[in-house]
């Protein structure tokens, strides 16, 4: 299993609000698409940093 750190977050309202709208969508915890998400973006960056 990876290893995993656990911290606390602060989010303005509305965000938090739009997360979980979005997790609820997709069947997902809140902690789960906050993490597909940076997962997500993370992937972005990589790809964009290859780029020539």
């Amino acid at each position: 299993m990876d290893d995993e750190v656990r911290i606390t977050l602060r989010l303005p309202a509305d965000l938090h609000s739009w997360l979980v709208a979005q997790a609820k969508s997709a069947r997902r915890s809140l902690n789960s698409e906050i993490v597909f998400r940076l997962e997500s973006e993370r992937g972005t960056v990589e790809a964009d940093g290859e780029s020539p």
